[in-house]
């Protein structure tokens, strides 16, 4: 398989991006995730009012692919939510691949990402924006993914990055989806108690066999959500239940 991109190069491309403001800087995982949910007889980049959609599928359904944080989408979410359906597709990478290329787009090294990503990372995206999957006619749908991210040896990076600029993500496997439709599927993944049994983020952590920061950022936003509730303090820890 030849490293050499077939573009004109990726410090051209990457200099057209920079150069260009107002052109969407979308990575290739994006769009791939783009066409592959708006789907045959959809239409991807629609003008709607004062927002422009990632996706409507042919059904009229809205498709949003948010790589990071949702608290962009606030608005754009709650507008098209008021015309019809809207389906937020957040890929979470469990395994990433990192090449390197030169200005001239050879391949200088590849190696794999010690960083792991797991379902417990939607709460990333959703701590700035807990409401978003309480508003009407939205469905949030995590895909696990592997990734290859793209950068180049241009002596743009950051210094802890010795000069090295991240250019591009690619979509490299696509393993299982997550759909989160309605509160109970909240539940069912990530609250391993029965109705009216007390947890804290202890107990949680515990049950879930999950670090304690991930059952810190689940229990808040799943309060935010209304989806558990805070009961009572018991020694500075808080105490939760099902709502």
């Amino acid at each position: 398989m030849s490293t050499q991109p077939k573009s004109k190069g990726l410090l051209a491309e990457a200099q057209r991006r920079r150069g260009n403001i107002g052109i969407k800087n979308e990575s290739s995982l994006h769009k791939t995730l783009k066409f592959q949910y708006t789907g045959d007889g959809g239409k991807t980049e629609e003008n709607v009012g004062s927002f422009v959609a990632d996706g409507i599928r042919k059904d009229g359904e809205y498709i949003e692919v948010q790589t990071g944080s949702f608290a962009p989408l606030k608005k754009k979410v709650k507008a098209f939510a008021a015309l019809g359906k809207v389906r937020i597709i957040h890929p979470i990478a469990a395994a990433k691949k990192i090449e390197v290329y030169d200005i001239k787009g050879k391949l200088l090294y590849r190696r794999k990402s010690p960083v792991h990503g797991s379902l417990w990372d939607i709460f990333d995206a959703l701590l700035s924006a807990p409401e978003i999957p309480l508003i009407k006619g939205v469905t949030v749908e995590a895909v696990i993914v592997d990734i290859t991210e793209k950068r180049i040896k241009d002596g743009k990076g950051s210094r802890r990055r010795k000069g090295i600029s991240k250019f591009d993500k690619e979509l490299a496997a696509f393993h299982e989806r997550h759909v989160f439709g309605k509160k109970s599927d909240y539940l069912k993944y990530f609250i391993p108690f029965k109705k009216g049994e007390e947890f804290t983020v202890s107990s949680h952590a515990q049950k879930a066999n999950i670090k304690r920061h991930f059952s810190q950022k689940a229990l808040y936003v799943l309060t935010k959500m209304k989806i558990i509730k805070r009961i009572r303090k018991e020694k500075q820890a808080w105490v939760y239940v099902r709502s």
